[in-house]
């Protein structure tokens, strides 16, 4: 499929199955209602706004390290879907999992989260054994991190140049904070990283006010501004149902296409070129 400037591509899904004998959730799972977030339920959600291509995320307050489904589904739907897995970085089988996944089953990514130890890291040997592989199997890391790590995050950025990296949601900026917090100063001091990209899907998480969400407005343009479209990708957090309430799908999208005032440029960037270039050549 030819890849154009009207190709929207959702950079950030979440699915989820109802039968958990083949695809068993952990303990006390942060899981929708029955039959949302099923990989149906997101085919019906881009058809109607005309999304094509999808980033399938894992799961991991579902599944934690268990991305069966994430590889089934992402194999069994790549005509429009590729899969960015999660592995435990202090896990000895990791790398050969990453390898598995990525030769076998259309994962392109993995998402890269601090250590859950007394005193939790994200620079460590775990993170980095995985950049390394990451770079030897030409896929992207998902630097999925709060604003406090964003310093062990620009480590492992100088470490290692050549590999592409997606901030996951910009590291959470809260609307409450203002464009000018140190979340946001943090997050645009590490544009001068070439190799990172950003989510601006903070744009309704980060939000305090409804639908168009213009408390959020300036922290975009401060982070676009730093980045550059180029560098810049819209994700849905689908299922909205489940992990915004107060945005759907569409609006998600809409937030993007009318709301924030980008030029037809930045928007065929954010929505379709940036994505592709990055997941889907």
């Amino acid at each position: 499929m030819p890849i154009t400037v009207t190709m929207l591509v959702d950079t950030h899904a979440h699915i989820y199955h109802g039968d958990e004998i083949a695809y068993p959730m952990m303990d006390d799972p942060y899981s929708p209602e029955k039959g949302i977030g099923t990989i149906e339920h997101l085919r019906q959600n881009t058809l109607e706004v005309g999304v094509e291509r999808v980033v399938l995320v894992q799961t991991g307050s579902a599944y934690r390290w268990d991305n069966r489904l994430l590889a089934d589904t992402a194999h069994e739907n790549s005509d429009w879907c590729v899969g960015v897995c999660t592995l435990d970085p202090e896990s000895s089988e990791s790398i050969t999992e990453l390898k598995r996944l990525r030769d076998g089953y259309n994962v392109k990514g993995v998402r890269i989260e601090p250590t859950k130890a007394d005193y939790p890291q994200f620079y460590h040997p775990g993170s980095v054994a995985l950049w390394e592989a990451v770079g030897r199997l030409d896929a992207v890391v998902c630097a999925h991190v709060q604003a406090r790590y964003l310093e062990q995050l620009s480590e492992l950025l100088a470490r290692h140049p050549d590999v592409p990296v997606v901030l996951d949601h910009a590291a959470y900026p809260k609307a409450i904070d203002g464009p000018e917090s140190e979340t946001v100063t943090s997050v645009v001091d590490l544009a001068r990283f070439n190799q990172l990209y950003v989510k601006l899907t903070f744009a309704v998480t980060g939000s305090d006010a409804a639908y168009p969400f213009k408390d959020t407005h300036a922290i975009v343009h401060r982070i676009l501004d730093a980045y550059g479209p180029d560098r810049c990708m819209w994700g849905s957090d689908f299922p909205c149902d489940h992990w915004l309430k107060k945005a759907s799908y569409r609006e998600h999208l809409d937030l993007f296409r009318t709301e924030l005032g980008l030029s037809e440029s930045e928007k065929a960037a954010i929505l379709t070129t940036t994505a592709t270039s990055l997941w889907f050549e």
